[in-house]
């Protein structure tokens, strides 16, 4: 399809730079297939679902992916910043730099500032691979914990470009771009949909029979991206690493057996339970890399219903919502959104889409 069809106009104004307080204040639009739009708040959730409804959660943390250092060993030492977008094993990330110009590969980069440094120094690494997209392949100086805790000590929270561009990312970013189901360290990016949920609303939903299962997707950095391609055949999508367990697995497939809906909370639990299912609709377990490109055509077998933030124009997610719902409904929900003063992407509102199954 070609990717103009996913663009349209977005406000300035209607980009949020904080999220909402209390979380599960935020607005929620709710479509449906055939009906007219509703206007909620997140926490009217447990009332859009039914008893035996299972919501699934991303469990993913994310780390303190955005580094600033300086290439060393040469005659001049420019500023490099660089984003981890995916570990490769215990010493080894691949990551996004800027200027990329100035590395090549043998390169050494050494990262930490005055003032920040972390426990066992500075952290070097070097540049081993320069990949065709401007990705590069960093091989560190510390290995297994000791880098996770020197990231943890001399990183920050990525915040998306759109955000970062307006403000300096400051210590209530450290927790507000967290879930309050972060905890498998791994995620250069928020799975945002889950940034509205509260202790007080996860009750809630327990209080009237909806069970919460946990799954884990690694969110790269490609999530920010746009799709620069004229048609969507030709976008690459990077691939992120997920895991599905045999016990949620299970209790998935036993209620959808009793006739329960499978509610993902955000495109990336959509993404990887739909990387799981076979053909018929079952969920296997999982443990694997998934770079599954979902477009208007795609056949859903896995979700029912979709919790998702508002997205940004021509990108992936906007076209899995598209997907999902229809690319005409998901444009009037958009319009509908704009106009009534909904707040967009990471630190936004939400929307709560019931599949279109006339588009299956």
């Amino acid at each position: 399809m070609r990717t103009d069809l996913f663009d349209f106009e977005l406000p300035a104004g209607s980009i949020a730079l904080r999220p909402a307080s209390p979380r599960d204040a935020a607005r929620m639009l709710v479509v449906r297939p055939g009906t007219a739009l509703q206007d909620q708040t997140v926490a009217d959730l447990p009332q859009m679902l039914r008893p035996g409804d299972q919501l699934v959660v991303n469990d993913t943390r994310v780390i303190a992916a955005q580094l600033s250092g300086r290439r060393i060993g040469r005659d001049t030492e420019p500023k490099i910043e660089a984003t981890l977008i995916k570990r490769l094993d215990g010493s080894r990330w691949q990551a996004l730099v800027k200027p990329a110009k100035k590395l090549t590969q043998g390169d050494i980069v050494r990262f930490g500032n005055e003032g920040k440094v972390c426990l066992l120094g500075h952290l070097d690494a070097e540049v081993e691979h320069k990949g065709e997209d401007g990705e590069i392949t960093l091989s560190f100086s510390f290995h297994g914990p000791a880098l996770d805790q020197a990231i943890a000590d001399l990183g920050a929270p990525p915040l998306p470009p759109y955000i970062a561009s307006k403000r300096t990312p400051d210590e209530r970013d450290t927790a507000d771009y967290q879930t309050m189901f972060a905890v498998n360290e791994g995620a250069v990016a928020a799975p945002t949909a889950g940034l509205h949920f509260t202790p007080a609303l996860e009750e809630a939903l327990r209080e009237r029979g909806i069970g919460i299962q946990r799954i884990t997707l690694h969110v790269g950095a490609g999530t920010f991206l746009p799709v620069k391609a004229e048609d969507t055949a030709a976008h690459r999508m990077h691939s992120e690493w997920g895991t599905i367990s045999r016990e949620t697995a299970d209790a998935l497939n036993a209620a959808r057996a009793n006739g329960a809906r499978i509610v993902a909370v955000g495109t990336t639990s959509l993404r990887l339970l739909e990387s799981a299912a076979a053909d018929g609709g079952t969920i296997g377990p999982f443990a694997g890399d998934t770079a599954i490109f979902i477009t208007p055509g795609y056949r859903f077998r896995a979700v029912d219903i979709l919790m998702t933030n508002f997205h940004l124009p021509r990108s992936t997610l906007f076209m899995l919502v598209s997907a999902f719902s229809g690319l005409d409904t998901m444009k009037q929900a958009y319009a509908h959104a704009i106009a009534q003063g909904y707040r967009f992407y990471s630190y936004g509102d939400a929307c709560l889409l019931f599949r279109d199954k006339a588009l299956q």
